[in-house]
């Protein structure tokens, strides 16, 4: 754990010593506020758990912002040659890898709560369901570390930032949209069952709007648990093949 938190501090003061994250982090709060002010009709509707109009958009917003945080991860340290100099260092790549995927972690929780005034918002017009509320930025913070995971084994490919960040982002768009209702009908009838369902089942559609429902699910719970730690191997077995 030594290492891991090592490589963790290293990677979080890179980040807030580069603009890129401050970036992210506002574009992420200006999208999300006009997202629920306009689209979600916050005021409107008086949607006093969040689930619709500040929720519901959270997928859209992230699956391709989350790339723009996680691209230079492994890309950069392929791009400067220090992925070699690591390889020299008595520290194992897992470490590495954990670390450097907490780290951007960090950055989206970090995003995610500073967002509590919307928070504060609706406790003071309203008397909303507090634990619903929590369980929705509870599965927004699987969605990005979900998305994070999906981009540190994209990021373990290439050299280049750019191709990392549209492969990435092309990806989690594809697991976003699989999953929502307009798109699901819209390619249920144009494919066969099978591949109808098949695509259904690795969208993140369902497994996070049951979280911002205030449902907390076993199958949620395997299903972005499975995807996190599948790609953080995947990449760990990338590394290591390089590594050697």
């Amino acid at each position: 754990m030594k290492n891991v938190w090592t490589i963790f501090k290293r990677e979080l003061f890179s980040y807030f010593n580069h603009p890129i994250a401050y970036a992210v982090i506002v574009v992420f709060l200006l999208l999300s506020m006009i997202f629920a002010f306009t689209l979600g009709g916050f005021m409107e509707v008086q949607d006093a758990s969040l689930t619709y109009s500040f929720f519901a958009y959270l997928p859209f917003v992230l699956m391709v912002l989350v790339p723009a945080v996680g691209m230079r991860l492994l890309a950069e340290e392929h791009r400067s040659g220090t992925i070699e100099l690591l390889g020299t260092m008595p520290i194992s790549m897992g470490s590495v890898i954990f670390g450097k995927f907490l780290a951007a972690a960090t950055i989206w929780l970090v995003a995610l709560l500073l967002t509590f005034p919307i928070w504060i918002t609706v406790n003071w017009f309203g008397d909303p369901d507090n634990l619903t509320i929590i369980s929705g930025y509870l599965g927004g913070f699987l969605v990005a570390c979900c998305f994070l995971a999906i981009t540190l084994l994209v990021s373990a490919f290439t050299r280049d930032q750019v191709i990392c960040l549209i492969v990435a982002a092309t990806i989690c768009i594809g697991i976003v949209l699989g999953t929502f209702d307009p798109f699901v009908r819209a390619y249920s009838k144009a494919l066969p069952a099978g591949v109808s369902d098949a695509i259904r089942s690795l969208g993140v559609w369902d497994h996070y709007m049951s979280l911002a429902r205030g449902a907390f699910r076993l199958q949620d719970a395997v299903w972005f648990g499975s995807i996190i730690l599948a790609c953080l191997l995947g990449t760990s077995t990338i590394l290591t093949a390089k590594r050697a």
